[in-house]
């Protein structure tokens, strides 16, 4: 098989590309693992000290207001570097909870994840979420356990929560001398080599290489009683364990484990590096029932995340696009799937967090931003020509459901608009019901009320308040006899609403009650995601 100039430079970029999200629990110290990413990359100069009271600092992938004011990273950022002849496209997902929805949906625009678990609290219930996403997918995991500088879980026990918790095998790259005020350094299983550890280091130490622990140098650097337990440690894991197999990394079956301390810039480089030798490039992904190669001459990508009003000079909307085949080119139409349309693209950027540059071209793997008046929603596939939409966005049931209150009739279409596009973003999910006018926004936490309403004061000029609801699921309803439905939605007229694309849902007041209507429909299906 001969391949043209063309195919050939597009499969060599294809190589140099890896696109991965950091997820972790809020306060875990994931922020500070990004910043310390693009240190490395060079696409930053100087860290910044990330504390939720402090504005002027905050982190670089922090940059909406609202993110200032408290610290926490409420949208995904998207962050590209070159490092080491590697493009890296790096996803900072939100760590809070009230905003995992966009987190899910992020996690379909990476070929791998980096999993980042605090070694003082260990798994918390917010990454067994998370992981239950990436599990859908089988996406691979690497596990980075932060804070070592601190008193923390014994490393062991660690390694048996992530199994146990997170329902992953793992396989330790990497293993801690010591821990908090007697941690010593890292020793890299993976090279056989050591870092010593200096508390409050800005810049990286040099490893030693150590290819016999049971050399007598080992005591020279780090004393006879931490030597000895190292070499145990590493006799034992070495028993446990024995060599990574890459393949069930990049099934997603295998977890390989770093220890580190990301305040410190500890322990971050080993991360880095491995991870460029044995994470995925760009993988086939599915076009309705087709699966595309990233070398497929088409182009082709999906919208799977949409910001408005990144710079609040100007009235635009992003959309962020996940490439997945051929070479994007700036100036070339493309097919819009869902509208049956092409549009001329003459505007996409690159991203380095709120710095944006103008693009000529990209290669899959890669994310841009195209500028948006409308036209995208969450979930729509470009391509060259080829019929076809990539799936798996899912909308999950929300948990908590408040009924929209307008405080200014005069702002009606302000409020309208506001929502229809907040929607479109992901930020929450809009519930029309049939009878009336009443409408219902639904959330993950309560925190995107406040996000909601901050927002559409400040860019829609609307003013709204939330009533709380009677509301326990939204779930999504279909059946296979068109007669059957009708008899439902007459018989439930008063729970029946539709979504922002106008599918039927059914609002279920309580679970005993969902039950009952379930026992009582057997031809209604009821789904909690909107894809089915």
């Amino acid at each position: 098989m001969h391949l043209n100039f063309n195919e050939m430079s597009i499969a060599q970029e294809i190589e140099k590309r890896r696109t991965f999200g950091i997820i972790s629990h809020p306060d875990a110290g994931k922020t500070t693992l990004t910043e310390k990413l693009l240190l490395f990359g060079g696409a930053i100069q100087k860290a910044g000290a990330v504390k939720s009271n402090k504005i002027d600092m905050h982190a670089r992938s922090d940059w909406m207001e609202i993110e200032k004011q408290r610290g926490i990273s409420v949208a995904t950022s998207v962050m590209a570097f070159e490092y080491e002849g590697s493009k890296i496209n790096l996803l900072d997902t939100p760590g809070h909870q009230d905003f995992a929805e966009d987190t899910y949906r992020t996690l379909t625009a990476v070929d791998s994840v980096i999993m980042v678990v605090d070694c003082v609290k260990g798994v918390e219930i917010q990454t067994e979420k998370l992981m239950e996403v990436c599990r859908m997918r089988s996406t691979p995991v690497i596990s980075f356990i932060n804070k070592l500088d601190r008193e923390g879980k014994d490393p062991y026990d660690l390694l048996d929560e992530i199994e146990g918790k997170l329902n992953i095998q793992v396989h330790p790259l990497s293993w801690p001398i010591g821990m908090g005020k007697t941690f010593q350094g890292v020793y890299s299983l993976y090279d056989k080599s050591l870092r010593l550890f200096k508390g409050g280091q800005q810049l990286h130490e040099e490893a030693t290489k150590f290819s016999d622990v049971n050399s007598p140098e080992l005591d020279k650097l780090i004393g006879e009683r931490y030597a000895n337990q190292l070499r145990e440690d590493v006799e034992m894991l070495q028993d446990l364990y024995g060599d990574l197999p890459v393949e069930d990394y990049l099934s997603g079956k295998v977890a390989p484990v770093f220890f580190g301390s990301a305040v410190n810039n500890f322990g971050v480089k080993e991360l880095l590096d491995t991870f460029l030798k044995i994470s995925p490039n760009p993988k086939p992904r599915k076009l309705d029932e087709e699966m595309i190669s990233p070398t497929h001459k088409e182009f082709s990508g999906f919208v799977f995340k949409i910001h408005a009003n990144m710079d609040p000079k100007h009235r635009n909307r992003i959309a962020f696009l996940r490439i997945c085949s051929g070479k994007f080119e700036r100036g070339s139409n493309y097919y819009h799937t869902r509208q049956d349309k092409k549009f001329r693209i003459s505007q996409a950027t690159a991203f380095m967090a709120q710095d944006k540059e103008t693009i000529d071209e990209a290669y899959p793997g890669d994310i841009i931003g195209l500028y948006d008046t409308g036209n995208f929603k969450i979930g729509d596939t470009l391509t060259e020509g080829m019929k076809g939409v990539y799936g798996g966005i899912p909308a999950f049931s929300p948990e908590i459901f408040r009924e929209v209150i307008n405080k200014d009739a005069m702002k009606t279409k302000q409020l309208d608009k506001g929502l229809a596009q907040l929607m479109d973003e992901g930020v929450a999910q809009l519930f029309s019901f049939e009878l009336g006018s009443r409408k219902a926004v639904g959330v993950v936490g309560q925190l995107q009320f406040e996000v909601i309403q901050y927002r559409l004061k400040h860019e829609y000029g609307a003013s709204v308040e939330f009533a709380p609801m009677q509301l326990y699921k939204a779930c999504w309803i279909s059946s296979k006899d068109p007669k059957k439905l009708n008899e439902f939605l007459g018989s439930k007229q008063r729970h029946i609403a539709r979504d922002k694309d106008d599918k039927l849902v059914f609002m279920a007041e309580s679970k005993a009650w969902l039950q009952m209507v379930q026992d009582n429909f057997p031809d209604i299906e009821f789904h909690f995601t909107s894809e089915f």
